[in-house]
C-alpha cells in the first residue's frame, strides 16, 4: 500500500494470482559413447552440422554418431552428447611445440588439439603474415588430412576448417592468439611458453630498391613507441644525393633531433634510433629502428607533404614492413607443421602424438559417464547406442530411476547378433534389475552407411531412431500417445536383422520386448510400447512418460511457493495454477475422461496438509491422473446376420 498522503486517487498494480506452468520438453535425448573427439563435459547440439563440428565424423569403433545422425533424420531437435574415452595413461592430446622465430632454442608456442584423442595427428596448421599489420601479427589456417599418414603435395588445395587471421602474440592484446582460439576454435588451442620473453628494438623494414635522388621529395611521418606521427624534414643536400646510407645517416640524425611528446615516451625512443642500410639478394632497404627494447618499442611510418616514402619505400603501402618489440615471440611462417606429427626442426621444438589408449571400454566406462548428466536437468531421453548388454540395460534403467527427480526414460536395445526370438529373450531375462523407466527394442536396424564406406547396408542400432521417433511424435501428437503403431516409420531404414512374424512377435511382446517390425503399406515401423517393468500401472511408454511430463512440469512450475505463508490462500493459489495446467492438457487430449472431474483432480487442503505439516513447513498437493493407455489389441467381432424381407 502506497503511503497515502494527499486526497486523490491511488493506482497498485496487485498480483492476479495466474502463475502458469510451462509444459516440459520430453524430447531432448542424451547419447553417451565414443566420439573421433570432443569435451568431456555433456554438451548440446542441435542438429548433425553442429555434432560434426564438435564432435567430428563417424567412427569405425562406435555407433553414436550413426545413432546422432538417425535421430535426427527421424525428428529429434537437440540432444546432449557426453563422450567416453578411455581412462588409461596411453591416452593423450596430440601437440606440436614451435620455436620463437629469432631464437630456436627458445620454445615459442604450442598448439594442441581441443581435447584427448588419435585424431588430433592429422590436424595440419599453415602459419602466415596477418592480414592488417603482417609484421606483429599472424595468421593459422587449420586444416586436416584425409589420410593422417600422408601429407598431400599441395595442403593449400584442402579448404581450411578454421581460419583465424590478424593474431598477436602480447598478452593480454585484445586478438592475444591463446585468447581467440580458446574463444572461437573448436580444434586447436595455444599455450604460449613462459621462457617465451624475448623483445627486440621496434623497427620498420622499408622495401626493396629505394630511388633516389629525392630532389624535393624530403619529409615523412614517424611515431617511435607509438609516442604520435611528427613529421621529419631532411635537410636539402639529402635531397641530391644518390647514395643510401648518406640518407640514412640523415634519417637518424633528423629523428634523434625530435622531442617526444608523452611524458611517458622514454626518452632513449629518440635518443637511441638509428637508420641502417641492409642488404638483401644484392638489394638493398632501410630500416628503421627505436632506441628501446620494450614490449612497446615500435616504428611507424606514413605520408607528409613533399613526400618521400614513395621514393624511400618506407611505409605500408609502399612495401614496408613494421615489428614491435614482442614480434619476436611469434612463430615463424611454415606452410604445413602436423599437430602430433611434426618433424622436430629449427622451427619445431617438440611433438606429443595423440592417442587413443588401448583399455578395453566395459560397460562400467559409459555408466560411469552418466555423472556429467547429474547437473543437466533439461533432458528426457537416454541411450547409449551401441553398447548392448543386459548389464548396459539395467545400468541405464537404474540411472533414470534413481536421479532425484526421476526425468529420464532409458531407450535400451538388444544385442548386434541377436537376431532369432531365443536370443532375444535370452537378452531379456538377463535384465535382472528392470523397472518402468526404460523400454527394450529388438532388432538392430539396416540402413545406408551414413558414412559412405560400405556399399552394401549395414546394421545399426535401433536407440537412436527411437529416440527421433519419440521426439516426433512428441511433437505431433504429445507424450501420451504411444510411440508406436503405423504412424511410428523409422525414416532412414532400408531392412531390419529380423524380420517377424505376428505369432513370432506374439512370444516377445508379454516379455516387454518392443518390436520393430515391417509392414506392407506403412514401412519398417516401431510395433511395441511397453516398459520392462513388471509393475502393470506402468506397463505402458506413454503412461511413464506422461508421468515424467507431468512431475518435472509441476515441479518447475510451483517453486515460486516456496516460502509463501502456508495457509489456505496458499493453497487455492496451488489449486488453480496446477488444476488450470491439468485442464489445458485435457482439452489436448492427454488423459482418459469426458469430464474434467473423470479425468484429474487436484488437492491441496486441510486435509492433505495437517497442522503438524504446517508446523513442518510442508504443503502437500495431491495429483491424480487418468492415463489414456494405448489399444495395445484391437479385437473386431464379426458375425452373420440373418436376412430380412
Amino acid at each position: 500500500m502506497p503511503a497515502v498522503t494527499y486526497p486523490g486517487v491511488y493506482i497498485q498494480e496487485i498480483p492476479g494470482g495466474a502463475r502458469p506452468i510451462e509444459v516440459a520438453s520430453t524430447s531432448t535425448a542424451a547419447f553417451v559413447g565414443q566420439t573421433e573427439r570432443g569435451p568431456d563435459q555433456a554438451t548440446l547440439v542441435t542438429n548433425w552440422t553442429e555434432y560434426q563440428r564438435i564432435f567430428g565424423g563417424f567412427i569405425a569403433d562406435g555407433y553414436l554418431p550413426q545413432s546422432v545422425f538417425h535421430a535426427f533424420n527421424n525428428g529429434l531437435r537437440q540432444c546432449y552428447i557426453v563422450r567416453v574415452t578411455r581412462s588409461d595413461p596411453a591416452v593423450a592430446i596430440a601437440s606440436v611445440t614451435m620455436n620463437n622465430r629469432a631464437d630456436p632454442s627458445v620454445r615459442g608456442l604450442t598448439f594442441s588439439a581441443k581435447n584427448k584423442g588419435a585424431w588430433g595427428n592429422s590436424l595440419v596448421l599453415t602459419i602466415d603474415d596477418g592480414t592488417l599489420d603482417p609484421g606483429n601479427e599472424f595468421r593459422i589456417s587449420v586444416r586436416r588430412q584425409v589420410d593422417p599418414n600422408v601429407m598431400p603435395e599441395n595442403l593449400r588445395d584442402i579448404t581450411p576448417l578454421e581460419v583465424f587471421d590478424n593474431l598477436s602474440i602480447a598478452a593480454g592484446a585484445p586478438n592475444f592468439v591463446v585468447d581467440a582460439l580458446k574463444q572461437g576454435s573448436t580444434l586447436i588451442d595455444a599455450q604460449l611458453h613462459a621462457d617465451n620473453t624475448s623483445l627486440q628494438r621496434g623497427l620498420h623494414r622499408g622495401g626493396l630498391r629505394p630511388k633516389l635522388p629525392l630532389g624535393k621529395n624530403l619529409s615523412f611521418q614517424i611515431s617511435l613507441d607509438n609516442d604520435g606521427f611528427q613529421v621529419v624534414t631532411l635537410p636539402a643536400d639529402a635531397g641530391g644525393t644518390t647514395t643510401l646510407t648518406d640518407v640514412a645517416a640523415a634519417i637518424q640524425t633528423a629523428v634523434q633531433a625530435l622531442t617526444k611528446k608523452k611524458s611517458s615516451t622514454k626518452a632513449e625512443a629518440f635518443e637511441g634510433f638509428t637508420a641502417d642500410v641492409e642488404p638483401e639478394n644484392g638489394q638493398f632497404r632501410l630500416v628503421l629502428r627505436s632506441g628501446t627494447i620494450l614490449e612497446t618499442s615500435s616504428v611507424r611510418i606514413k605520408a607528409a607533404a613533399n613526400d618521400a616514402t614513395a621514393l624511400l619505400k618506407l611505409g605500408t603501402a609502399n612495401g614496408g614492413l613494421s615489428e614491435d618489440g614482442v614480434a619476436v615471440r611469434r612463430p615463424a611462417s611454415a606452410p604445413a607443421v602436423q599437430v602430433g606429427d611434426a618433424e622436430v626442426n629449427e622451427q619445431v621444438a617438440g611433438v606429443v602424438p595423440g592417442s587413443d589408449g588401448e583399455e578395453q571400454l566395459t560397460e562400467l566406462s559409459f555408466s560411469g559417464a552418466f555423472k556429467r548428466l547429474d547437473n543437466v536437468t533439461d533432458f528426457s531421453l537416454l541411450a547409449v547406442p551401441g553398447e548392448s548388454t543386459p548389464t548396459m540395460a539395467a545400468e541405464g534403467m537404474g540411472y533414470c530411476a534413481n536421479r532425484p527427480l526421476q526425468d529420464v526414460f532409458y531407450l535400451a536395445e538388444t544385442a548386434f547378433d541377436n537376431d532369432t526370438i531365443d536370443e532375444a529373450k535370452e537378452f531379456r531375462a538377463g535384465i535382472t534389475t528392470a523397472n518402468s523407466y526404460g523400454a527394450l527394442y529388438f532388432p538392430w536396424v539396416k540402413s545406408l552407411d551414413p558414412s559412405g564406406q560400405s556399399p552394401e547396408p549395414i546394421l545399426l542400432p535401433p536407440s537412436g531412431y527411437i529416440a527421433g521417433l519419440y521426439a516426433r511424435i512428441d511433437s505431433s501428437r504429445g507424450v501420451w500417445k504411444a510411440p508406436a503403431g503405423t504412424e511410428a516409420s523409422l525414416n532412414g531404414a532400408v531392412g531390419l536383422a529380423a524380420e517377424l512374424s505376428d505369432v513370432q512377435h506374439g512370444n516377445l511382446n508379454p516379455l516387454a520386448v518392443n518390436v520393430i517390425r515391417r509392414f506392407p503399406a506403412a514401412g519398417i515401423v516401431s510395433f511395441g510400447a511397453r516398459t520392462i517393468s513388471s509393475n502393470p500401472e506402468w506397463k505402458y511408454v506413454s503412461v511413464r512418460r506422461t508421468a515424467i511430463m507431468l512431475r518435472v512440469s509441476i515441479y518447475y512450475g510451483i517453486q515460486w511457493a516456496v516460502f509463501e505463508p502456508n495457509d489456505e490462500p496458499l493453497w487455492s493459489e496451488l489449486r488453480l495454477n496446477i488444476g488450470s495446467f491439468m485442464t489445458t492438457l485435457f482439452r489436448q487430449g492427454a488423459f482418459q475422461g469426458s469430464t474434467p472431474t473423470q479425468a484429474f483432480f487436484v488437492k491441496c487442503d486441510a486435509e492433505t496438509t495437517t497442522q503438524a505439516d504446517i508446523d513442518l513447513g510442508i504443503v502437500n498437493v495431491l495429483v491424480g491422473f487418468a492415463p489414456l493407455k494405448p489399444a495395445e489389441f484391437v479385437v473386431v467381432k464379426i458375425s452373420q446376420q440373418a436376412g430380412q424381407v
